[in-house]
């Protein structure tokens, strides 16, 4: 049933320029630990580290060389349900619910915290008080961005990097059409999600968002309470994307050039054109990366087709 839920999560998180935050809420079974602390939840295995004055929840599972997994927005630690079992054979694997996402407290202090500087920041963190060593790190969408940025800035934390279609907007500069692809899509999806959330009707902008990622209008009418309870968990942290902004830090092929990590770059079958074109030039950027080509998905790659995502990193994390 959890990876039929997980199929409700749309994790294309590339947002553009609107100014200002909503208000702060606080999810009512969010708890701060002290700090310092490694806190255990009342879920089996799902444990807690107090970094950066927040505390983030992760799932830790297995033994052997660390795989750290990191989600997409309208996303959490149980986005990675279906690598879970899979890679814990072989690996300690850890999947982190970033920065607002379920079940970590939903509160913000300032515009800059949804920018992925600060999650970036804290997956640095996360890294370093767990004492893991250098970790197979596999980020998707947001969560693929996040990624990167952390190998970009400490790159000893790093033994792979694993990146599903990050949303690194200024790529879109070194596209010939990429302009006018991000502003169909600003216009198609971003604009009606922020207008939503500046209503008040968090459920209407995710029902937007989704509707506009998957190019299915009805995908959220049609879903389950339970695939829609999951969705909403999540609002908070989109909603906080969606009305800020640059929420995204601005890189170029010279940068990525520095990144000398082994890097495969996953690309979906049905993707939206502009996060294919953006992994394209990601491509052409980080010397000796791969790319490959996940059959029968969309943006939900570890989701949508678990097997073969779950095969081809596998594959690469083994050669690494």
């Amino acid at each position: 049933m959890m990876r039929t839920i997980l199929k409700a999560i749309a994790l294309c998180t590339f947002v553009l320029y609107l100014n200002g935050c909503g208000e702060n809420y606080e999810t009512p079974d969010s708890a701060p630990s002290q700090k310092g602390t490694m806190v255990e939840d009342t879920e089996p295995q799902l444990k807690s580290v107090y970094v950066n004055d927040y505390e983030i929840n992760y799932l830790d599972a297995g033994d052997g060389e660390p795989v750290v997994f990191v989600h997409g927005s309208l996303g959490d630690y149980r986005t990675w349900e279906a690598q879970m079992d899979v890679f814990s054979k072989d690996y300690r694997v850890i999947a982190i619910s970033r920065r607002y996402a379920y079940p970590n407290k939903q509160e913000a202090k300032d515009s800059n915290d949804y920018s992925v500087t600060p999650h970036a920041e804290d997956l640095a963190q996360i890294l370093k008080s767990l004492d893991l060593g250098p970790v197979h790190l596999v980020g998707h969408s947001y969560g693929g961005f996040t990624s990167l940025l952390t190998a970009l800035e400490y790159p000893e934390l790093l033994r792979s990097l694993t990146l599903g279609e990050p949303p690194v907007m200024s790529m879109l500069a070194l596209i010939p059409e990429g302009s006018a692809v991000g502003n169909e899509f600003a216009q198609n999806v971003r604009a009606p999600t922020a207008e939503a959330f500046l209503s008040g009707n968090d459920e209407e902008a995710v029902e937007l968002f989704i509707g506009g990622v998957l190019e299915n209008k009805d995908y959220f009418s049609n879903a389950s309470q339970e695939q829609k309870e999951l969705m909403m968990n999540n609002a908070f942290g989109l909603r906080g994307v969606i009305l800020t902004e640059n929420p995204f830090p601005p890189l170029n092929c010279e940068s990525l050039r520095n990144l000398l990590i082994p890097t495969l770059l996953i690309k979906g079958e049905r993707s939206p054109k502009i996060l294919v074109e953006i992994t394209n030039v990601l491509n052409t950027c980080i010397e000796g990366s791969e790319i490959v080509f996940l059959p029968d998905a969309s943006h939900g790659l570890e989701y949508e087709n678990p097997v073969d995502f779950n095969r081809i990193v596998l594959d690469f994390i083994g050669r690494h």
